[in-house]
């Protein structure tokens, strides 16, 4: 079909969530090695326009909500040569501990997780 398929977007959304966290001040891994994970429980994609086999592509992202125990984040994945807006997302994220218990996040990982406006409409 000349499109890139469905389910790749996931693994976008996935890679802009870890490099947001890093920009913010810590690496996934880092959570994960203080006994945390994120876990991924609820997924919204909004298709917009096609992304095509060798788009450049830009996937920004930003925290929608943040709550002790959960934080959603929201996606916006755009066309890099115009700046068309191909798809929006939100994931929603459970913090877990080593056992994959719900627990709450620690204070300090709370305050790098600050929602802002969302720069487009989901």
């Amino acid at each position: 079909m000349g499109v890139v398929y469905h389910a790749r977007y996931l693994v976008w959304l996935d890679m802009a969530r870890t490099e947001y966290l890093r920009e913010q001040g810590m690496s996934y891994r880092e959570f994960e090695e203080r006994g945390y994970r994120l876990a991924v429980s609820e997924v919204s994609i909004r298709y917009r326009q096609p992304a095509r086999y060798d788009d450049l592509l830009t996937v920004r992202c930003w925290v929608h909500e943040a709550a002790s125990r959960r934080v959603t984040f929201g996606y916006a994945i755009e066309h890099d040569e115009t700046d068309r807006l191909l798809a929006t997302a939100t994931t929603a994220m459970l913090s877990l501990d080593s056992g994959f218990a719900l627990t709450a996040m620690p204070d300090d990982v709370r305050r790098l997780l600050v929602p802002t406006a969302a720069p487009v409409r989901l």
